[in-house]
């Protein structure tokens, strides 16, 4: 399917319920929800602990697991988001009875714990990862020989993430990673006016196939009446207490326009909530009523997605970050300067939380759209020295990935509101390599890159072998 004919689906079944959801009563209705920010369901990861058999290892003192145990409470309480069941210990249980348990479950993880058996630890594990489930395995040092068994797992094409390791915050980092399928699964995207990409991610029945995600079609129309129903003295309200009360500076935009804007984002608040969205992404970003920017930045800011130019590759690849790190990403028109090794990231909507909904906000200044010097716009300032991963899920199968380091802010006419510059492995290579081969379309599709703060290379590469992508890095 075309991208074109999926926006001439996307805009008949969006006409089709024009008005279903713009009547002021169900708004009213819709904004006294309390799952605003929208929470998901627990993820359910089976765990089991394998492998203490033989001689003196079965006289080891038992307070291991309890440790374990107690750290992923601790870990449930952190995140929030997923609930720990099972806790055999294999043997002696056996695993014909655990085996029927896990289809419940979202994921597996096993403990290999210290001794000798043979073959019997290898045995249980391989029958586990027989099931397909996405899984891993956490194998502290002097745990015993079975270790040698378990690289060809991965070879063998099994979704397990291998973590032998003393670092019990790999834990932390594999369980938040297996939140990232099922989140999806639960996923609604509002899309406005179409989306635009790759082929395969704007096939709305693709996306729902391969990655369980809801593509939701809203026409322009839509949200123009959205825009209507929301009564300005909220708008007013919204716009002082997040954006007038907080920015540094005000340039072009007049208080009217940031009201409207702020109007906006209550209208897309409302028609998530009435849609049970968890994220948006509008080819009119640019248009009427008013442009997405601050619409965008303050969903980002909450953990949510807004996601600019309809852009349904960089829209996935947000989700993504959003569920495995909790972090939001900065969708980015880049340009290179191998003079300085740098890549140039620009644009002009921006989360001012980008270390997360918990984190303080970045300084900003609310100024216009640069293309149309027109509308309202963010030029937030980023932290110098900070480590960035940019990535681009593409065509459902496969991850682009590089990573850099801020080391300068400007605010060149030329670019968009919000720039910064990172020092990235190779300025030269990476400018030629752009894409990798692997990528082809529009202007928009070949150009999109999404930053997010850390370096998250290795967990997206064991995000890839639980999800069944391939990761290709660019530099």
């Amino acid at each position: 399917m075309s991208a074109a004919m999926n926006r001439r689906e996307f805009l008949t079944a969006g006409a089709a319920g024009a008005g279903a959801v713009l009547l002021a009563g169900q708004f009213a209705r819709a904004g006294q929800s309390d799952n605003w920010p929208p929470k998901m369901p627990p993820v359910k990861i089976y765990h089991v602990y394998i492998g203490r058999t033989g001689g003196i290892y079965l006289s080891r003192p038992t307070a291991e697991i309890k440790m374990f145990e107690d750290y992923l409470a601790g870990i449930e309480k952190k995140l929030g988001d997923v609930k720990f069941v099972g806790g055999e210990l294999m043997p002696p249980a056996e695993i014909a009875a655990v085996m029927p348990k896990l289809k419940d479950a979202d994921a597996v993880i096993m403990f290999h714990l210290s001794g000798h058996g043979g073959d019997a630890p290898e045995q249980i594990m391989s029958a586990i990862l027989d099931t397909a489930m996405p899984a891993a395995v956490f194998s502290q040092p002097f745990s015993g020989h079975g270790w040698m068994y378990f690289p060809r797992w991965q070879k063998q094409g099994k979704k397990v993430v291998l973590l032998p390791s003393s670092d019990w915050t790999e834990i932390d980092k594999v369980v938040g990673l297996m939140r990232v399928a099922p989140h999806l699964r639960n996923t609604k995207i509002l899309v406005v006016r179409g989306p635009l990409g790759t082929a395969q991610a704007c096939d709305p029945k693709i996306v729902k196939e391969k990655l369980g995600v809801e593509m939701i079609p809203l026409t322009v129309e839509e949200t123009l009446e959205a825009h209507k129903a929301v009564d300005l003295k909220d708008a007013e309200a919204e716009a002082q207490e997040y954006w007038l009360s907080k920015a540094q500076k005000i340039m072009e935009p007049t208080k009217d326009e940031i009201i409207s804007s702020a109007r906006y984002y209550l209208a897309t608040k409302n028609l998530m909530i009435a849609k049970g969205a968890n994220a948006t992404t509008s080819s009119n970003c640019m248009g009427d009523p008013a442009k997405c920017c601050l619409t965008y930045s303050k969903l980002n800011d909450l953990g949510l997605v807004g996601a600019c130019e309809g852009d349904m590759d960089s829209t996935l690849t947000m989700l993504m970050f959003q569920y495995a790190f909790g972090v939001p990403g900065f969708i980015s028109d880049p340009v290179f300067d191998i003079a300085n090794n740098a890549l140039i990231h620009f644009h002009c909507t921006c989360s001012t939380k980008m270390a997360g909904p918990d984190s303080q906000r970045l300084p900003f200044t609310i100024r216009t759209q640069s293309d149309s010097e027109r509308g309202v716009a963010l030029q937030v300032e980023m932290p110098i020295g900070q480590t960035v991963t940019c990535a681009k899920f593409i065509d459902l199968d496969k991850m682009l990935i590089s990573t850099g380091e801020i080391f300068k802010v400007t605010h060149d006419e030329l670019g968009c509101r919000t720039q910064f510059w990172t020092k990235v492995k190779d300025a030269r290579s990476m400018f030629n390599n752009w894409g990798a081969g692997a990528l082809q379309g529009g202007v928009m599709t070949l150009l999109h890159r999404v930053v997010f703060f850390g370096d998250r290379t290795q967990d997206i590469k064991n995000l890839g072998i639980l999800m069944g992508f391939k990761v290709i890095e660019e530099a």
